[in-house]
């Protein structure tokens, strides 16, 4: 913030990765660099997560770290392939650091349906959630992963209602029915 008040942002130059997702974001190289930099964003914020600030979207317990909350590759910024920041921190809040893992790995292992044509397949995700755990440099297991990315994904599916509503956009909907079969399929992975 500025003296007056104003945010003030900067540019980091290089592009994001949009759906449907460019075949070297699957690359080993990304899932490594994205888990060390969530890390080293979490280990960042973790006195943040305890002060006294509003947030736009929820705190979540045990309120660890500032969760990004979207860690996704349309907020990650590459150049040449290369992983070189994230962007888009309007909806950060505190939680759990697994909380905000979980959703990188479900964007990036991936876990659920958003990963497209030239997406890993499933044969190869839970080698690539092992990968993108040693990553970050802290265990986490593989059901405590997908228990809380099914709730995290029955939050954002509720909340992406709650754009359908205000918008009147339909391809919301389609987004909100997608979180609800990708949360179903990590309960189910969670039992297994």
């Amino acid at each position: 913030m500025d003296g007056r008040g104003r945010e003030v942002l900067s540019y980091l130059p290089g592009d994001a990765a949009h759906y449907p997702l460019p075949e070297w974001v699957w690359s080993p190289s990304v899932l490594h660099d994205a888990g060390a930099l969530l890390r080293r964003i979490h280990e960042a914020s973790a006195e943040l997560a305890a002060a006294d600030v509003h947030w736009q979207l929820p705190t979540h317990e045990p309120a660890e770290v500032v969760c990004h909350n979207d860690v996704s590759p349309y907020n990650m910024v590459f150049q040449k392939g290369h992983l070189v920041g994230l962007i888009d921190f309007d909806t950060a809040s505190p939680g759990p650091r697994v909380w905000d893992f979980a959703f990188l790995a479900y964007r990036l292992v991936p876990l659920g349906e958003n990963g497209g044509d030239a997406a890993p397949d499933e044969n190869e995700r839970r080698g690539r959630l092992d990968a993108l755990i040693d990553a970050y440099g802290m265990h986490f297991e593989h059901r405590d992963v997908f228990e809380i990315l099914a709730e995290r994904l029955g939050e954002l599916a509720d909340f992406t209602d709650g754009h359908v509503t205000a918008t009147g956009r339909a391809e919301f909907a389609d987004h909100a029915a997608m979180y609800r079969r990708d949360r179903a399929s990590m309960l189910e992975l969670a039992r297994t």
